[in-house]
């Protein structure tokens, strides 16, 4: 047995770790655009990275480095050192030489602008700005934000039956550009706990599948998505069942908050696909809907228009049928294996559920065992306009 104890702490809440933000010229006005996470020890990184083709400079420099500890993390807002060819490899070797003496294998994390070379001077300079022994996970989750809202960040204690503890803490940013198919989001983990980086990189990757890779805002793949998990194993202690409880956790949070804040969104919907042929089956429809920008305009007006989530499903490519087919909008069902139930009030009852912050769409296929759950956002007119004029 083990308890999970929330905490504020974010980053900074495992013990040997720091983590700041600040302003180095990048943004306007002053806003914070640069953080680091510090480890007084070195640490196993467990990763997992976007599989855009074009991904960016600090994914390959990342993999070029080989199986290494580090013990530092540098993280650039407004700029996302993609699409620069060896160039932007060779930018961050030369930033990276400029990192504090007592730093092992840095490694750095950029979110902006595709197509731009790094302001290595500036970058350079806000790294004299560090404190490395500043605690302020808060800082560091503002300024790695791009066009999202809020800063995101969580942490969590684990007490085990022998009384003995870890913990773990992230920061992340996305509102936008957010499908991940990874593993424009950005994830640092920290943990305590004393596991070993294969251990780490297994629990990684079975989260992601409902977590990170369960979310959509607008169906578009980033070309830096990065999730990073460092443990210095300072507290000694550690038992995989929770670790991975907990990690999937923070993980589940931080993706909900992404899709919360979605660039001008006013909705997040869970989309529950049940009654799949496979759990294969039930993903693909799943994010089919919280693709479909038909579903998502929709979601915007308000309108339960449920026609729309029929013919998504069907377009989806997977086994499915009109006469075994559910739907249901919390826990409305307005048609039913051929039986329409969507008259006039029901109408008017389900309007008021999409009236709501959250909400959840039920599929069920009504063929076999197979279940999934995604999550999305509406899409409406500050959605454009914040992606009409990006790069200003």
């Amino acid at each position: 047995m083990y308890n999970i104890i929330y905490s504020n702490s974010g980053v900074c809440a495992s013990d040997g770790f720091f983590a700041d933000g600040v302003s180095a010229g990048l943004k306007k006005d002053g806003a914070k655009d640069m953080a680091f996470i510090y480890s007084e020890d070195e640490c196993e990184v467990a990763s997992l990275f976007t599989t855009n083709k074009m991904c960016a400079a600090p994914i390959k420099h990342f993999r070029q480095m080989g199986n290494f500890k580090t013990n530092f993390v540098l993280i650039n807002s407004k700029n996302a050192n993609a699409m620069t060819g060896k160039a932007g490899i060779e930018d961050i070797d030369e930033v990276l030489s400029a990192s504090p003496a007592n730093v092992k294998n840095p490694i750095m994390s950029s979110t902006g602008v595709i197509g731009v070379r790094l302001p290595k001077a500036k970058i350079i300079e806000g790294m004299k700005l560090f404190d490395l022994t500043k605690r302020d996970s808060a800082a560091a989750a503002k300024a790695i934000m791009t066009t999202d809202t809020f800063a995101k960040e969580v942490a969590f204690k684990v007490i085990l039956e022998d009384g003995s503890s870890f913990n773990i803490g992230a920061i992340a940013k996305g509102a936008g550009m957010i499908n991940p198919a990874m593993a424009t989001m950005l994830c640092f983990i920290t943990t305590d706990a004393k596991v070993s980086k294969e251990e780490m990189q297994e629990a990684l990757d079975e989260c992601v599948k409902t977590t990170f890779n369960a979310i959509s805002v607008d169906g578009d793949t980033s070309t830096n998505d990065t999730v990073l998990l460092l443990s210095n194993g300072r507290s000694g202690a550690y038992d995989k069942e929770a670790f991975k409880e907990v990690l999937f956790k923070v993980m589940h949070f931080l993706a909900l908050e992404m899709v919360r804040d979605g660039e001008g969104a006013t909705k997040l919907v869970t989309y529950k696909v049940t009654g799949a042929k496979d759990d294969r089956d039930a993903e693909i429809a799943a994010k089919a809907l919280s693709d479909s920008l038909l579903v998502k305009t929709a979601l915007f007006g308000e309108d339960p228009n449920w026609g729309r989530v029929a013919s998504t499903i069907g377009a989806s490519g997977v086994e499915a049928y009109e006469e075994k087919l559910s739907i249901s909008f919390d826990n409305l069902c307005v048609y039913d294996k051929g039986n329409l139930y969507f008259d006039a009030e029901m109408e008017k009852k389900c309007a008021a559920v999409m009236q709501h912050k959250k909400f959840t769409i039920s599929c069920d296929l009504g063929i076999g065992d197979g279940s999934f759950k995604a999550y999305g956002c509406d899409l409406g007119h500050e959605y454009v306009k914040i992606n009409a004029d990006y790069r200003t």
